[in-house]
């Protein structure tokens, strides 16, 4: 049964072997550490759910827009983004590290390593390309098969909003992106999924808000026929201290 959707940014100044002592990476870091910690108090095993590159999508049937248990028994490494610190989404991963491991996959297993409970994560990558319709759908899937567990079942979302909302962002500036990042913050704050599903896919696509078909999946978590469609929302943290939107807070259903 779910217990609560734990949100995380999808991004690697979260390691500080990466990001150095800069105060803005602390931050986001202490936030999403202390939210995942709750989450490992609630439930052991964690379902998660990231978005795959859109420029390096892999290789799939027609159809396929969600790939499921990525990582699993696996170790991953962060050496393409400049450290070799390296990770893993359950306890029995080994061998050597895969480098070709998502972004998303990776943050979620070193966000495991921050807790004091022995987690499995249960890792799932959806397509950027996928539509609202199609993560919603996704979505209702997953509280299904979370809702038929009777073990306690954690959601862990990992993702990032608009990469152009300054002029030294990833993305440079985009004149949309704030608007863009304002409706996704708001829809997050309200615990609101037909907002987040209300999200353009095009328009995120193009200011950089990569985390859409994540959110959008979040979405229908929580618009599942069979039950409320009204999660109860906290917020850690909101900001964008590099010019890219990072949310970090829990949904309850």
């Amino acid at each position: 049964m779910l217990t609560s959707a734990v949100l995380v940014p999808s991004a690697p100044l979260l390691v500080p072997e990466l990001s150095g002592d800069s105060a803005e990476s602390a931050q986001v870091r202490a936030a999403a550490t202390t939210a995942v910690s709750r989450l490992a108090h609630e439930a052991v095993h964690w379902v998660g759910v990231g978005v795959g590159p859109e420029n390096a999508e892999p290789e799939k049937a027609a159809g396929e827009l969600w790939r499921s248990g990525v990582g699993r028994g696996q170790i991953g490494t962060f050496a393409g983004f400049g450290a070799d610190v390296r990770t893993s989404l359950d306890a029995d991963a080994a061998g050597e590290p895969v480098p070709s491991l998502e972004l998303c996959a990776l943050v979620a297993g070193w966000l495991r390593g921050r807790t004091d409970v022995e987690i499995t994560v249960d890792m799932h990558v959806v397509s950027a390309k996928a539509s609202a319709d199609e993560c919603r759908e996704f979505g209702q899937q997953l509280r299904k098969q979370l809702d038929r567990d009777n073990r306690p079942q954690g959601l862990l979302i990992v993702a990032d909003g608009a990469s152009t909302l300054t002029a030294k962002a990833p993305g440079s500036f985009d004149e949309r992106a704030a608007g863009v990042q304002s409706a996704i913050d708001d829809a997050l704050t309200a615990g609101d999924p037909e907002a987040l599903l209300a999200l353009d896919p095009r328009l995120c696509r193009s200011v950089g808000a990569q985390g859409r078909a994540a959110w959008q999946v979040l979405a229908g978590v929580f618009t599942c026929s069979s039950r409320s469609a009204h999660p109860r929302a906290t917020v850690d943290y909101s900001d964008a201290p590099f010019g890219v939107g990072y949310h970090v807070g829990t949904w309850r259903p």
